[in-house]
């Protein structure tokens, strides 16, 4: 049996699921309702019946107080039966229906100057069915008496029927047609969640606008169509800078490719006569260049990888590490500023080292005659990097798009460098990653030549204590 319903069950649909369980609890619930009602029109008619026989049991109580009981007792209603017995259980008085010669109650279940409430068989009242038997001492001291009524309960058993028949036939009916509505309701909210799933099956990721249909209405599922939507758009954007990434990369290094080729095939051709050691410098070259483009790649595509923030390294003297980047190039053309006092921040000195030699190599391919290299701050929380060169500037039109991945503004002598427009790129990620930010900004405004700045701001951190 377990098994059979682990089998179906999990196969039906979503609708069906939610179906079945509306109305397994919408059964559970009539049920216990019914239950609750059932009990509740019990008691309430049972406590009736047991405050009308009280009223009539205390109204001939009050009669034998007074010495003055008819026979017959004076009872209306048929459903009623009063007996008045002594306390050796002989019947004094009697309505019209009692019997005269028997008690209702026997010896054993009877308790004199108490007040009794008991269900017997309504043969000795001489009804039919089960009757409510209350009890009530009555007379004097000298002569005690129990005053006896009965009270059919046919009357309750009849209407406890009823009800319950109406509630098996009518529970039922009512769960069935709220599952009817519930499945029309169900399906109607359901509908936005199929559309979506169309949507989403006829997205095939190819070029184009590939968006999920949006519901009309101001709900859950239209807002879960929007963010979907959203995410299409940002897969789509970085699916996009994919291919535009992997599209330069394949033709950046098809380049230094070509010429080593080229040059090869000449070689050959040229037999004897080739130039070995001319073409072996142009060959080191060229494996030069695309060993920098592929070094490149390969951090850029780490750095996607890895989060927008890592955690700091340790702390970094500034005017030490423009010292180390300095003495990698002749002085002049590069010229340090040393600075007046240590500036410390935290983070990965390879990767700031990275940002500072990328910036003079940027600057050196355009100065003219000079590149000078500062540390200052701390200008707030942040302390200031500088890289100036005296060429000829950029546009500040241009300054923004030159931080994109394979920018060239100038292409043709930045193929002859060497250069392949990722170094201002892996520039903007390493300081995004430090915390900081790049911003370029020319370093003479109004010269006919204003050369560029680069200014590079890091998070200030306090001098470390020494060990």
């Amino acid at each position: 049996m377990s098994r059979w319903i682990r089998g179906p069950l999990p196969r039906l649909g979503l609708r069906a699921r939610l179906l079945a369980l509306g109305v397994v609890g919408l059964a559970v619930g009539f049920a216990f309702g019914g239950t609750l009602l059932l009990g509740a029109l019990g008691w309430t008619l049972q406590r009736s019946v047991d405050e009308e026989a009280l009223r009539t049991a205390d109204a001939v109580a009050l009669l034998a107080a007074e010495d003055a009981l008819p026979d017959p007792l004076p009872v209306a209603g048929g459903q009623l039966r009063v007996q008045v017995v002594d306390a050796q259980g002989r019947i004094r008085a009697a309505s019209i229906d009692a019997d005269r010669l028997v008690p209702m109650l026997g010896p054993d279940e009877l308790r004199p100057g108490q007040r009794q409430r008991l269900v017997v068989d309504g043969r000795r009242a001489g009804m039919p069915g089960p009757v409510r038997v209350v009890t009530v001492p009555a007379g004097t001291a000298q002569e005690p008496r129990t005053v006896l009524v009965a009270k059919s309960l046919t009357d309750v058993r009849h209407s406890l029927h009823v009800v319950r028949n109406l509630l098996l036939v009518g529970f039922p009916l009512l769960v069935a047609g709220l599952g009817v509505v519930a499945w029309r309701v169900v399906g109607a909210t359901l509908r936005p969640v199929e559309q979506l799933r169309s949507g989403a099956a006829e997205i095939t990721g190819r070029a184009g606008a590939e968006r999920l249909p949006v519901p009309a209405g101001q709900d859950e599922i239209h807002r879960l169509a929007v963010t979907l939507n959203d995410m299409l758009d940002r897969l789509a954007a970085s699916r996009d800078r994919q291919r535009a990434f992997v599209a330069d990369a394949a033709h950046e290094l098809r380049s230094p490719l070509t010429n080593m080729r080229t040059e090869l095939e000449v070689a050959r051709r040229l037999g004897g006569d080739t130039d070995w050691p001319a073409v072996a410098d142009d060959l080191l070259a060229d494996t030069e260049r695309l060993s920098r483009l592929v070094d490149d790649l390969l951090l850029l595509a780490r750095l996607d990888e890895q989060d927008a923030r890592p955690s700091p390294v340790g702390p970094v003297e500034l005017g030490e590490l423009l010292r180390v980047v300095a003495a990698r190039y002749p002085s002049p053309p590069v010229r340090l500023t040393p600075p007046d006092a240590p500036r410390w921040v935290e983070g990965d000195a390879g990767e700031l080292r990275r940002v500072l030699v990328n910036l003079v190599d940027n600057a050196l391919r355009h100065a003219y005659s000079a590149v000078e290299l500062a540390v200052s701050g701390p200008d707030g929380a942040y302390h200031l990097i500088t890289v100036t060169d005296d060429g000829p500037g950029i546009p500040a039109a241009d300054r923004e798009r030159v931080f994109a991945r394979f920018t060239r503004l100038d292409d043709a002598r930045a193929r002859d460098a060497g250069g392949a427009g990722l170094g201002l790129a892996i520039v903007r990620e390493l300081v995004r990653r430090a915390g900081g930010t790049v911003e370029l900004a020319d370093a003479t405004p109004g010269a006919a030549a204003p050369g560029l700045r680069a200014t590079v701001r890091l998070p200030a951190l306090a001098e470390p204590d020494a060990e």
